[in-house]
């Protein structure tokens, strides 16, 4: 067997771990329960763990300190071992085996925070991954214990025991983002319509109530207000919930899975879990029908039309 076709294997049957469903459920309550009791900074201490400052999860940016300094302890503990290291090499490697676990400590957080609105086969996988990176770090603690003992022998052993469930985790990182998507745009894809294309009559439209729409196959969400006509993309960045179900808080559409906000007009998330922006489309009206076409994000808003301007 290949070795593609024997990762496949066991991923399949991580995904299938049914067994995983009731203390994955247990666990996420937990992490729930544990924002629940930050009170008002709960939602700030949300979106710092999500990444919704940065733009886009901010799990992955961490998960590079444990990965990078880690494998510089593996490369470092090689050559002290073999006597090439040089007198610094055993401190060098205590060090950076001390940065990654507090890379460890922050990659733990954010990944939480950001599985726990998986589902099925990612939240199994997610478990795993989360699993195995965890023992991993208490691998890492314990071989930084050692090495303040001068224990250089045992503390190799267990950060190379560590090392092996950190690339195995890694595996695992890599089909919750590429397999699952899980913290990728499912927003629309494409830059589909280019040109203005009509998609509703503004009469139908109710006043401030999310419509869906399709707009050259794309579904598109149209938000009426008293003055004007704002037209974003009908999938939520975050794992594809309907717009068009949710609601408007002030100027912000709120998905209706997962409680992201994003303001009506820039499509920026105003709060996580999403990280990317939701799209937008620029909007006019001719002859009392609503047409849109998509924006770039470079480009700012240049027809945003107003009810009053339809009028005309």
């Amino acid at each position: 067997m290949s070795v593609r076709g024997l990762l496949e294997r066991l991923t399949s049957r991580v995904e299938a771990l049914q067994v995983l469903d009731t203390p994955g459920y247990q666990l996420e309550h937990g992490v729930s329960l544990t924002f629940l009791l930050a009170g008002r900074w709960a939602r700030p201490l949300q979106d710092l763990l999500h990444g919704v400052w940065l733009g886009h999860p901010l799990h992955p940016v961490l998960v590079t300190v444990p990965v990078g300094a880690w494998s510089a302890a593996a490369l470092l503990d090689g050559l002290d071992a073999s006597g090439r290291g040089g007198p610094g090499a055993a401190q060098a490697a205590r060090a950076v085996v001390g940065l990654g676990i507090a890379g460890g400590v922050g990659s733990v957080a954010t990944g939480l925070t950001d599985w726990q609105h998986a589902h099925d086969e990612a939240r199994r996988v997610g478990m795993v991954h989360g699993a195995l990176n965890s023992a991993a770090l208490a691998l890492y603690a314990w071989s930084f214990a050692d090495r303040g003992r001068g224990r250089a022998g045992r503390a190799r052993v267990t950060a190379a025991a560590g090392y092996g469930l950190v690339l195995a985790s890694s595996y695992l990182g890599g089909v919750l983002s590429y397999r699952h998507r899980l913290g990728v745009d499912h927003s629309a894809a494409g830059r589909e319509p280019r040109v203005f294309t009509p998609v509703a009559r503004l009469a139908d439209l109710p006043d401030r109530e999310p419509v869906e729409v399709a707009a050259d196959g794309v579904p598109v969400v149209l938000v009426r207000t008293d003055e004007e006509v704002r037209a974003l993309a009908g999938r939520c960045p975050h794992l594809g919930g309907p717009m068009a179900e949710g609601w408007l808080h002030r100027d912000e559409l709120v998905c209706p899975w997962h409680g992201s906000r994003f303001d009506v007009g820039t499509g920026e998330p105003a709060q996580g879990p999403a990280t990317a922006p939701l799209p937008c489309y620029d909007t006019r009206v001719r002859d009392g029908a609503v047409e849109v076409r998509r924006r770039a994000r470079w480009r700012t808003p240049t027809a945003v039309t107003t009810v009053e301007e339809a009028s005309r």
